[in-house]
C-alpha cells in the first residue's frame, strides 16, 4: 500500500539548489530589486533551508524569477533581449543557459562563442543581431534547428561560414542579421575550436 503523496514544497533541497538560489539573489541585488541587508538576510535563509518551500520563500516577491516546484529548482525567466559586449576579450555561453528572444552581439576584436545545443530555448524564433568589427563569432546550433543568415552584411574582407544553409521551419529557427566588418562568422551544429589548422 502506497503512503500519502509528498507535497513538492516539502521535498528536501540539495547544496546545489541552495547555491543556485544565492546566485539568483546576487542577480537581484545587481538589478536593484533588493538591498544589501536584504541580500544578506535572504542568503542566510536560503543556506539554512531544508525544504523547497523554505528555499523558494526568499524569491516569492522578486519579479522575473520562477519559483515553481521544478526538480531543477528555481530559475530566472528568460529575458526578451540580451546584449553581449566583447572588446579585445572573449565571451562564451555553453551548457545549460537561458536564451532570450533577441540577442545582440557587439564584438570589437574579440571572440564570441555561443553554443545553443544544451541551452533552454523557449522561443520558436531567436533573433541574433551582429555588430562585429575585427572579431570572431561562432554560433553552434542544436540538431533540428534552421537558420536564415541572408541579411548578414560582410565587409572589409570578412568571412562568413554557414554550415547549415538557409532554411525555415526548424525547431528552433534562428534569424541572424547585422554587420561583420574585417571579422568572421561561423554557423554550425558541432563545436570546433577557433584557430587555424596546421598544414
Amino acid at each position: 500500500m502506497e503512503g500519502p503523496a509528498v507535497d513538492p514544497k516539502d521535498l528536501r533541497v540539495s547544496d546545489a539548489e541552495r547555491e543556485h538560489v544565492v546566485g539568483l539573489l546576487q542577480k537581484a541585488i545587481g538589478r536593484g530589486l533588493i538591498t544589501l541587508d536584504e541580500f544578506t538576510e535572504r542568503t542566510d535563509t536560503a543556506l539554512a533551508s531544508r525544504t523547497r518551500g523554505e528555499l523558494n520563500s526568499v524569491l516569492l516577491d522578486l519579479p522575473g524569477v520562477v519559483h515553481g516546484d521544478q526538480a531543477a529548482g528555481p530559475s530566472v525567466a528568460p529575458r526578451e533581449r540580451t546584449e553581449l559586449k566583447t572588446t579585445m576579450s572573449s565571451v562564451s555561453r555553453k551548457g545549460r543557459w537561458s536564451v532570450p528572444r533577441s540577442l545582440v552581439v557587439r564584438n570589437r576584436m574579440g571572440t564570441t562563442a555561443l553554443d545553443f545545443r544544451e541551452a533552454d530555448i523557449p522561443h520558436p524564433v531567436v533573433d541574433v543581431e551582429l555588430d562585429v568589427a575585427g572579431g570572431m563569432v561562432q554560433l553552434v546550433l542544436p540538431e533540428g534547428a534552421t537558420v536564415d543568415a541572408d541579411e548578414v552584411e560582410a565587409t572589409m574582407g570578412s568571412v562568413v561560414t554557414d554550415k547549415l544553409g538557409t532554411g525555415v521551419g526548424g525547431s528552433p529557427h534562428f534569424v541572424v542579421r547585422g554587420s561583420v566588418r574585417a571579422g568572421s562568422l561561423e554557423i554550425r551544429t558541432k563545436k570546433q575550436r577557433f584557430g587555424f589548422r596546421r598544414a
